[in-house]
This record gives C-alpha cells, sequence and structure tokens, in this order.
C-alpha cells in the first residue's frame, strides 16, 4: 500500500464494504466490514488513511480511545502506528475495578456505555474510533465519557458514517472523519 493515493486506498475500502438489507431487521440496509478484516490490503488502507488524518490534523495524541465492539478491531492498529495507548470504552458490566458509565439512547432503546476511571488523566488528548457513525448515540456517549474523566477529544474516527441519519450534528463541536459516506 506504501505510495498508493489516498483516492486508491479509498476506492479499496469502499469495495470491500458490503450491504445487506433487511439486517437486523426489515428495512435497515446493514454495512458489513467484514470483507476489509479479511483482506490484509483493506485493513492496511483503512489504518494508513486514519493514521494520515491523525498526523496532519492533530500535533499531539495520547490515547486512541475504541468504543465496543468494532472500534477495538482498529483501535490497537492505529494506536501502535501513532506510538500512543489505546483504551476501551464497552458495554455496561463488561470492564472490572471502578468505573465511570454514561446512558444514552439508541434506535431500539437505551444504553449504558463505561470505562475505568483511571484509564484517562485529565488533560490528556484522544481520538475515539468506530466502524460506523449512524445517529451519533455511542459516540456522543464517548464523548460524554471523556468529558467527565476531563480529557481533550481531538476528534472522532469512524470508517463508515451514515450521512442521512445526521449522527455528525449530534457531536458538535467535535469533528467526525469518516472514510466512506452513504
Amino acid at each position: 500500500m506504501a505510495g498508493a493515493s489516498e483516492e486508491s486506498k479509498l476506492q479499496l475500502v469502499s469495495r470491500h464494504i458490503r450491504a445487506f438489507p433487511d439486517f437486523p431487521k426489515k428495512g435497515i440496509l446493514f454495512r458489513d466490514i467484514c470483507p476489509i478484516l479479511k483482506d490484509p490490503a483493506a485493513l492496511t488502507a483503512v489504518i494508513d488513511l486514519f493514521e494520515e488524518h491523525v498526523r496532519k490534523n492533530h500535533q499531539h495524541v495520547d490515547l486512541i480511545v475504541g468504543l465496543d465492539a468494532r472500534g477495538f478491531l482498529f483501535g490497537p492498529l492505529l494506536a501502535q502506528r501513532l506510538g500512543t495507548g489505546f483504551i476501551l470504552i464497552r458495554k455496561k458490566g463488561k470492564l472490572p475495578g471502578p468505573t465511570v458509565s454514561v446512558a444514552y439512547d439508541l434506535e431500539y432503546g437505551k444504553a449504558e456505555a463505561e470505562i475505568q476511571e483511571d484509564s484517562v488523566t485529565p488533560g490528556q488528548k484522544v481520538v475515539l474510533i468506530d466502524d460506523l457513525l449512524a445517529t451519533g448515540g455511542t459516540l456522543f456517549a464517548a464523548c460524554e465519557l471523556m468529558k467527565r474523566l476531563q480529557a481533550e477529544v481531538l476528534g472522532c474516527l469512524v470508517v463508515i458514517e451514515l450521512k442521512e441519519l445526521s449522527g455528525g450534528d449530534k457531536l458538535k463541536p467535535h469533528s467526525v472523519f469518516s472514510l466512506v459516506q452513504y
């Protein structure tokens, strides 16, 4: 992938996203990233594009924060490339020790996200990462957790953004960088 243009990397990523109509329920067009993970060149392209964006737009990043569960697939790879740490935001009840949690709305109900309270120290600069931005509920909750721990959110990274659901509006003033938009 070295030397490949940004446009060719984006095309490679786009070609590896599958659409499944009526999953998980009727009327939803599910965007599947599994083919990206299966193809080393496509996965490398995703991490290359995220790395290029972060290096160009953020002088200093302390931590990459991955959202449960698909943020865990891309976040550690990016953190390793950037020479930073990686931390987890999980669904409630999945982390040991003292945690901080926040409730948020999903398209189909409510959920809670949590983080270990010693994961971030006040003032640390973080970038959040997930696979998909839809309505913005999960990423908004993650931003709220970072605010409670007094971390500075530099921005959010997603592979796919579903523009018609306007999740990016919910995250303002935080910026969202998405590789593929539908």
